[in-house]
This record gives C-alpha cells, structure tokens and sequence, in this order.
C-alpha cells in the first residue's frame, strides 16, 4: 500500500511539472507577440541587441516561437522537453547575468531549470 501512495505521489509531482513547464513556456511565448505581461524587449541584454540584425521585436518573437515549440515538446515528450526547457532557462539566466541585469529573473530561471531537468530525469521512472 505504501508504495502505491510512493508512486501515485510521484506521478503527481510529475504531472504537475509536466503541464508547468507545457503551459507557462506557450503562455510567455504566445505573449512574446503582444507583450500584455511584460515589456520582454527590457530583458535583451544591451550588448546582445546592438549585435543583432534585426530588432529587438523580432528577436523576442523568435524566442516566442522556442519557447511554444518547447512548451509542446514537454507536453508530447517530457523527457526531451525538460532538456531543452532546462538547457533554454539555463542560456537565459547566463545571458542575464553577464550584463549583471535582472540578476533576480536569472537566479529564478536558474531555479526554474534544474525543475525542468527533475521534471525530465522523473519522466523515466514515471510512466
């Protein structure tokens, strides 16, 4: 009895990781395009947009295209997905922290990406 509480706990958690990192990656990709959460231009590194050639504005909708590709990936395939959510938040968190910008949002992604890696690493013991 008890390992059937164990595993239906663990399927929990799991389930509730699965459909965080799903969903909230779509929703903030999705808002790449319409900014009603947030101005997401504000988060580019200065260094990193004067590279670019393109604008701001079109960087951010590209990264809105990862980000729902991502969020899909997770909920299809989580075992993928979780790597590359993990290995995304962990590029954004460096990115931010290299112009000592929002070192706050980093510190999160940082924590929100060794979620997504325990979210990918439960996939295979959940089934």
């Amino acid at each position: 009895m008890e390992s059937i509480i164990k595993s239906q706990s663990l399927r929990q958690t799991f389930n509730l990781l699965k459909y965080t990192f799903g969903i909230v990656p779509i929703v903030a990709g999705t808002d790449k395009f319409t900014n009603l959460l947030t101005n997401w231009e504000q988060y580019i590194n200065p260094t990193m947009a004067n590279l670019l050639p393109f604008s701001a504005s079109v960087f951010m909708m590209i990264v809105g295209i990862v980000e729902i590709v991502a969020g899909i990936i997770v909920l299809k395939k989580p075992e993928i997905g979780g790597y590359i959510v993990a290995a995304w938040l962990t590029v954004i968190a460096l990115t931010l922290l290299l112009g000592f910008n929002y070192v706050d949002v980093a510190v999160r992604d940082l924590v929100m990406a060794i979620a997504a890696l325990s979210m990918a690493r439960l996939s295979k013991i959940v089934k």
